[in-house]
């Protein structure tokens, strides 16, 4: 971004009002970078500034601000400057603005579209909060299979400026059924006597509908990996196109929405400043209470164990070390499980594999940290001087409590998401506090059963 570390000037250049110069600044400037330095300027100063920005470039730069910058200068900025601004946005961003303001707000700005982008605007609408419907643009190329290759040039030529790409060429029929795709690479090589239907891709066309989920798009985008893919009602009629920019924005929100929940609260539906307090504290908040009520779980087996810790009080040293390694563990598997399943590495019909990898892993894992708590449980007595027959049995339950605690967290935490998945829920719900919470109980009893058999006798 070029624009940030000369903000205080452009700041200087506004106050003293030497808008000649800030023109003159801003001529090399890209769109995507004067929308951020719209962003980062007071709310005052940005209509300011974005009055000086010629039409075509103002309008690109609207579509890159965000949400609450566009609220600002659609109510700085005149009505015309509104009505030009909302009749030459791409119909996908302005439909994304749309959604986001009140309904009232909206239906006001929509009265201000000429009639052709009036009925671009209500259609996309009229689909469901989610769907493709909500991401398709209308402005695509479409040619004939009959056309010849100078005529297609000649199409684009003179339509082509309101195509939302032209990286794909669709093929239609005279009635506007979609029956295939031309690649531009093929058509720039090509012959111009040589005739559309003989330069269609051989390929298996990938298509969208308009009331599909926006996540089974960006799964096609990924799986296909597509710069552009069409969408098509249910005869087969091609009605839009969403390109990948857009599933950019889906893939970013879905991501977010995965972390967010993985963290242990309930996904945002706006950016974390501009949530509302009361309203934050409410998606924190019910995670916290179920997590505080499974922690008591554990204190509740802690109770029931009370009778082994005042006899060997010892043991109590290391229950932060014992919980905490079967937590870490199952949240490690979670993590990896989850990610997996995002990225379509693994599906439900592969839980035994991954059980079978996860009881290997958690053995392997348990050995290790096991290992390391007996050596500190000998090294500990041989330090105090305390070094016993009994020391070594107390380091053995640790050991050997460690392999079991550790084995137990990478099976609960590989296997939750799948199960959530099974049974149709978010796997994300199987955040890394849930994971842990639900170790921390079973943790205590593994601890305090294997203490039972190794010290029955010696300290119990």
């Amino acid at each position: 971004m070029i624009g940030t570390p000369i903000l205080p000037e452009i700041r200087e250049l506004i106050e003293t009002r030497n808008f000649s110069s800030l023109q003159r600044l801003f001529n090399d400037w890209l769109p995507v970078d004067l929308a951020e330095l719209i962003s980062d300027i007071p709310e005052n100063e940005q209509a300011i500034l974005f009055r000086l920005l010629p039409r075509d470039v103002a309008t690109e730069t609207f579509e890159y601000l965000d949400f609450d910058a566009q609220r600002n200068l659609l109510d700085a900025l005149t009505k015309k400057d509104v009505t030009h601004i909302l009749n030459s946005m791409s119909a996908d961003d302005r439909t994304a603005l749309l959604e986001e303001l009140p309904g009232t707000v909206a239906q006001e700005l929509i009265k201000l579209l000429t009639f052709k982008e009036f009925k671009i605007a209500k259609t996309l609408l009229a689909y469901a909060e989610g769907s493709v419907g909500r991401l398709m643009s209308p402005d695509y190329l479409s040619v004939k299979k009959d056309w010849t290759i100078e005529k297609v040039l000649g199409h684009i030529r003179t339509f082509g400026h309101e195509s939302e790409t032209l990286n794909v060429i669709y093929a239609v029929d005279d009635h506007g059924k979609l029956i295939g795709e031309i690649v531009v690479r093929d058509l720039l090589l090509s012959t111009l006597d040589r005739k559309v239907e003989e330069i269609i891709s051989g390929e298996k066309m990938i298509t969208l509908t308009a009331t599909q989920d926006q996540k089974d798009a960006l799964d096609a985008f990924k799986r296909y990996d597509k710069v552009a893919l069409p969408v098509v009602d249910s005869n087969g009629y091609l009605i839009g196109v969403v390109t990948v920019d857009d599933m950019l924005d889906v893939a970013e929100e879905e991501e977010t929405e995965d972390i967010q929940k993985f963290g242990g609260i309930e996904a945002l539906e706006e950016p974390y400043i501009d949530v509302p307090l009361v309203q934050l504290v409410k998606k924190r908040a019910v995670w916290l209470v179920v997590l505080f009520l499974g922690e008591m779980l554990t204190a509740s087996a802690m109770t029931y164990f009370q009778g082994e810790l005042e006899k060997a009080i010892v043991l109590a040293t290391f229950i932060p070390l014992i919980i905490s390694s079967g937590g870490n563990s199952g949240s490690q598997a979670a993590t990896l499980i989850i990610r997996s399943l995002s990225l379509g590495e693994i599906s439900i019909r592969d839980w035994w594999q991954v059980m079978r990898r996860e009881i290997m892993s958690g053995l392997m894992l348990g050995g290790i940290l096991g290992s390391i708590g007996l050596f500190r449980v000998i090294l500990w007595a041989l330090i105090l001087n305390r070094f016993s027959f009994v020391w070594v049995l107390i380091g053995l339950t640790v050991g050997i409590s460690l392999v079991g605690i550790v084995l137990w967290g990478t099976i609960a935490g590989s296997m939750l998401p799948l199960l959530l998945k099974r049974l149709g829920l978010d796997p994300a719900t199987s955040s890394a506090p849930f994971v842990a919470t639900l170790v921390d109980v079973t943790g205590i009893v593994i601890y305090f059963t294997v203490a039972s058999l190794m010290l029955r006798g010696v300290l119990l």
